[in-house]
């Protein structure tokens, strides 16, 4: 299984977006390289729905201006599933375009998981590949 390295406080953070807007679907981008995530920014949710996304195109063209200075690139993007499991939906496998990104699915502690949990994702020929997050200070 392929892994990716993640600071804990970026894991904290996801939690925290996707708690701040349910009941409806958060979404944000993932900053790093190919082996880590540094951190994640933010995006807004131009769906404003319980169970879609859609990342405004404004705001994912920012965070790629933004991350041009750091050394590290958008690497992934993320998004919630306020009242059901981190597993991805045949949604977002039939919105998935981008080969090279991580897909992160945040679940925030609700409805049929009652725990906070983050699963990663890869689109590999059609359909997702999980990715074992490696938390780190």
């Amino acid at each position: 299984m392929l892994s990716v390295q993640i600071r804990q406080v970026v894991l904290e953070e996801l939690t925290a977006h996707a708690r701040a807007e349910s009941p409806c679907e958060c979404c944000g981008l993932l900053v790093g390289n190919t082996s880590r995530v540094e951190s994640a920014i933010r995006a807004r949710n131009l769906r404003a729905s319980p169970s879609r996304y859609l990342i405004d195109p404004k705001d994912h063209l920012a965070a790629i201006r933004d991350t041009r200075s750091t050394g590290h690139s958008i690497v992934g993007t993320y998004h919630s599933h306020p009242f059901s499991t981190a597993s991805p939906s045949d949604t977002d496998l039939r919105e998935a375009t981008y080969t090279e990104y991580l897909y992160f699915i945040v679940s925030p502690g609700r409805g049929q998981q009652p725990t906070a949990e983050t699963r990663a994702y890869r689109l590999v020929s059609g359909s997702f590949q999980s990715v074992a997050l490696v938390s780190i200070p």
